[in-house]
């Protein structure tokens, strides 16, 4: 099934489930308002759930909607989710942020979604695009005076190329076949890099990843992890992190933030995708989840049953220096 086709079950699904009151709300992808940005769409309406699609270009994490959410009679929302944003539900749910039955799963397993940066350097940044269609596993991509046919593999996401789990975890309506699980790509290699580099050339990666960034506070706000009512850098009495673009503010930033989000990562790579000078901010999330995988042998997000290693104490913990 294309993603023609899947935005056109999408329409069907979300407008039946809303005329059945199933569901308050269904929560998908609209047009964006240029070319390669399609953005989150609330959907209240069967006549609304007309505005609905499915392109290579849904990369927000529609999971991050859900949090603090008002529920209204049906006490239920729908969400279109490929695995990495199945994959946050259940992290929600076990977090204890929503229920199982507050949520209707739209599954769609994920073809691998498409990074516009890549699209964009590909046909030169000189070059303004104006439309961007897709024919097969081709995209034709054209704009004043030039048209290009680029193939999808070349410019999919960092993330996507190294995805664990293609497909929904949770699902109550299944749109298309499952596919394969993963693209192929080795998720610990992200890591790799950095791990072959002696502590002091280490932290010098470190810095330089960091270097562009202008505390906008982008990769917090994409993340459907980062649900606090008031974050860390944001607290006063006492303050953990200053506000300044002073190297130790911005490092100390983006240290405490990824910690916290060990053992919780789905590699949706929502922060990457929101980031606006184009960090790699998976660089040090994926050493983070390696070290987790290796440690606990856990991968978060795959079932309702498990437990998160961050979340128990254990007598055999592997971390020697809390003994």
């Amino acid at each position: 099934m294309d993603n023609k086709a899947i935005a056109e079950k999408i329409r069907e699904v979300a407008a039946r489930l809303l005329s059945q009151g199933q569901v308050d709300c269904v929560i998908g992808y609209r047009q964006g308002s240029v070319p390669m940005r399609e953005r989150p769409f609330f959907a209240y309406t069967p006549e609304e759930a007309a505005q609905l699609t499915w392109t290579s270009f849904c990369c927000n994490n529609l999971a991050n909607y859900l949090i603090r959410r008002q529920f209204g009679e049906a006490g239920k929302v729908a969400v279109v989710a490929q695995g990495c944003v199945s994959r946050s539900i259940v992290g929600l749910i076990k977090e204890n942020q929503i229920t199982r039955e507050q949520v209707f799963v739209i599954g769609v397993p994920s073809p691998g979604m498409v990074d516009r940066r890549k699209v964009q350097a590909t046909v030169g940044a000189d070059k303004l695009i104006t439309a961007v269609n897709e024919e097969g596993e081709e995209l034709v991509v054209s704009g004043p005076g030039f048209e290009e046919r680029i193939p999808r593999h070349t410019v999919l996401r960092d993330n996507c190329y190294t995805c664990q789990q293609r497909n929904p975890v949770i699902v109550d309506e299944l749109i298309g076949e499952e596919g394969p699980p993963t693209h192929g790509g080795d998720i610990d290699a992200v890591a790799a890099p950095w791990e072959k580099l002696d502590p002091e050339a280490r932290w010098a990666a470190f810095v330089d990843n960091y270097q562009a960034c202008i505390r906008c506070y982008a990769c917090r706000d994409a993340c459907p992890l980062c649900y606090c009512h008031v974050c860390f850098v944001d607290e006063t009495m006492p303050q953990w992190c200053g506000k300044t673009q002073d190297e130790a503010d911005v490092l100390t930033y983006h240290l405490l933030r990824a910690f916290h989000c060990a053992g919780r990562c789905t590699d949706c790579g929502a922060c990457e995708s929101a980031c606006p000078v184009g960090i790699k901010v998976r660089r040090l999330t994926s050493k983070i989840e390696k070290d987790i995988r290796a440690m606990y042998g856990y991968t978060p997000g795959m079932d309702l049953e498990s437990t998160p290693p961050m979340s128990v104490y254990r007598p055999d913990d592997p971390q020697d220096f809390i003994k």
